[in-house]
């Protein structure tokens, strides 16, 4: 199963379009939900490039603005 962490915040209009790609492109992959606000150093690090998406397997991140096509070798 995939495994992959999307750094988002509440009322984050992009954010909620990666989440929808990566429903759609990835049903069945487990999806952690990260609220950056809820710790300083997630803030710190993502507050200006969210939303983020990190593999679990590598720890890679793929931010936005991404494409379907460029989530889909990204998670490949």
């Amino acid at each position: 199963m995939i495994k992959c962490t999307l750094f988002h915040t509440d009322g984050c209009h992009l954010c909620e379009e990666a989440l929808a790609m990566l429903i759609q492109f990835l049903p069945e992959a487990e999806i952690e939900l990260v609220d950056i606000v809820d710790s300083k150093e997630t803030m710190t690090e993502y507050q200006y490039r969210i939303p983020v998406i990190k593999k679990g397997e590598t720890g890679q991140e793929l931010g936005w603005p991404f494409t379907q096509q460029q989530l889909q070798e990204f998670i490949e």
